[in-house]
Order: structure tokens, then sequence, then C-alpha cells
């Protein structure tokens, strides 16, 4: 059974975001590879070094390190869109990340989101959304579900799946219902909610993330194993706990 960890940060500004401290967090934790974005503490334009350390820690640890991109229209669209281009072609990084909590829009907004979101379809990479009662109106997964709706051929992971706010993880479930090109990953919230994402959608779209180094991975790892051993089959088991990611990665 393969082990991805489907939420995982890291940045160049270092301390437990740097990669060395990721690499020993990966060992401590007994997972096989990581789903790895940035940390947005960039400004500006910066936001291109951070996704180049993403590029450098992949081909540095391209057995462990499944790089994803992130784009910040916030900067300006016509730069986001350059984040798109650069991730998915340049890199050939796995898919985009868009953040509306940490960088400050609402994930369905014409003027901001869209313009970028066609191209990340386009590119025929994933994309992903922060989707979290910390941005409750800008993340909502109602908006979510919007783009799902647009593009059916685009695969969307739902990161935190409404961390610990339960109405807005059974709102997560009841879109993803809908929306059959949606995959909700289970970091930053707790076990209530993923087994209501288990049972409702099946195991097959839900996908087991950290959070790192916000959260430990190996003690959220420890919860995951505690919960699906006595709730889920070894071949559920396996597909949350990396099968989904291999699968959507075409790993």
């Amino acid at each position: 059974m393969i082990i991805i960890d489907a939420d995982t940060h890291i940045a160049p500004t270092g301390g437990d975001f740097a990669l060395e401290a990721h690499m020993e967090r990966v060992e401590r934790s007994g997972v096989d590879k990581t789903l790895t974005w940035l940390k947005p503490d960039y400004e500006g334009e910066g936001i291109e070094g951070h996704n180049r350390y993403i590029y450098d820690a992949m081909q540095q640890y391209p057995d462990t390190i499944l790089g994803f991109g992130w784009a910040d229209p916030t900067v300006s669209v016509e730069h986001a869109k350059k984040m798109v281009k650069v991730c998915t072609e340049e890199y050939g990084l796995y898919g985009v990340k868009l953040n509306g909590a940490q960088n400050s829009y609402y994930i369905d907004s014409e003027e901001l989101a869209l313009p970028v979101i066609e191209d990340i379809a386009k590119s025929g990479k994933l994309l992903a959304f922060h989707i979290g009662p910390d941005a409750y109106e800008r993340t909502h997964p109602l908006r979510a579900r919007k783009i799902a709706k647009r593009y059916p051929e685009l695969k969307i992971l739902m990161v935190h799946m409404g961390m610990t706010d339960w109405e807005m993880n059974q709102a997560v479930v009841e879109v993803a219902q809908e929306c059959p090109n949606m995959f909700l990953v289970g970091s930053a919230t707790d076990a209530k909610a993923i087994m209501y994402a288990i049972e409702t959608l099946g195991a097959d779209r839900v996908c087991f993330g950290s959070d790192a180094p916000f959260r430990r991975p190996h003690v959220v790892k420890a919860m995951y194993d505690a919960l699906l051993k006595y709730e889920a089959s070894e071949e559920d088991t396996a597909l949350v706990m990396g099968g989904n990611i291999a699968r959507l990665f075409g790993l």
C-alpha cells in the first residue's frame, strides 16, 4: 500500500518549512510521497521563488515530492496566469492551487479567479482549492461547485474539506455528490468529517492529508490508521491513504 500525504507545505524562508525539515517529517511519519506546495509567506512576485523551490525540491527528491504549483491573482491576473504556465509547462508540476483564504479573494471571482482557472483547465492538470471556515464566504464549497460544473473534466482537490466546521463539512460532501470531479483532502479536519465523507461519497473520493507542518504528519497519520482500521476495509484504506492520489496523478 502506497502512503501519500496530500497536503504539505515548504518554503525557501526556512525553519519548519525548509525542505530538510520536511524530509525529516516524511521519514518520521512513514509516508512514501507527499503532495507539496508552497507556504504563502512571499510578497507580490516573490511567489515565483516559492514555486521554484517546489520544483527544485521535486528535482532533488523525485521519488518523494509530488510538486504542486500556486497562483495568486491578487498579485495580478496576468502574473497568476504566468505562474500557471510556468508551473504546468516548464516545471511539470501536477497542478495549481488557489487559496482564497490566505490570498484574500473569492475563489469564483469573475475578475480574479476564473481567468486563471480557465488556464488551469486548459493545461489538463489538477486544480486545488483551500476550503475552510477561516474564509467562509471566500472559499465556500458552493463557489467551488460553480467551477466544477463549468469544467466537468477538471479534477478538483477540496483541501481541508471545511476543516472542523461541521456545517461546512456537510456542505462540501453535498456539493461533491453533485460534482464527481471533486476529491476531498481530509487535512486539518477530524475523524467525524472524514468518515462522513467516506461513507457518503465512497473511499475513492477521499484522501489522507496532514497539513504539515501546521500539523504533525506522524500524529495525523496515526489518527487515520486508528480510524480506518475499524471503520474501513483494507481496499478502502489503501485508496484513502494514497491510492486515490496515485490514480489522479497517474503514478
